[in-house]
């Protein structure tokens, strides 16, 4: 079996990467509030994927509070593919090739699991 990336495994993690594919770069407190976790939680993540090159942060002093914007990088897009590839070589070869409203039926149960 193909192991899977334990650093994207972790659902938060997972969630993190995959809200900044599709945000874009984002600041610390939009993170804080879109993902709806403590300071110290998503802290402790986003170090992780920084020291991993998956996330890169940019800083910016001004007026009022410094922000820090974070951006998935590369490095991190690629994983998030892969990982997702590696999730679907996963699924029965009937969930991952059927198409139309019988497939959609099969993987109904299968994402409430997941999601419940």
């Amino acid at each position: 079996m193909e192991p899977l990336d334990p650093l994207l495994h972790q659902p938060l993690r997972t969630q993190l990467v995959a809200f900044l594919a599709g945000a874009g770069e984002q600041t610390f407190s939009d993170l804080k509030r879109q993902l709806g976790v403590s300071d110290g939680n998503l802290d402790a993540h986003l170090k992780k994927l920084l020291a991993a090159d998956y996330v890169a942060v940019r800083k910016e002093t001004g007026v009022g509070r410094p922000q820090s914007f974070f951006v998935l990088t590369p490095v991190g897009l690629a994983a998030l593919q892969q990982y997702v590839a590696a999730l679907q070589r996963l699924l029965p070869a009937s969930l991952a090739t059927s198409q139309g409203t019988e497939a959609h039926d099969k993987t109904l149960p299968l994402v409430g699991w997941v999601q419940g």
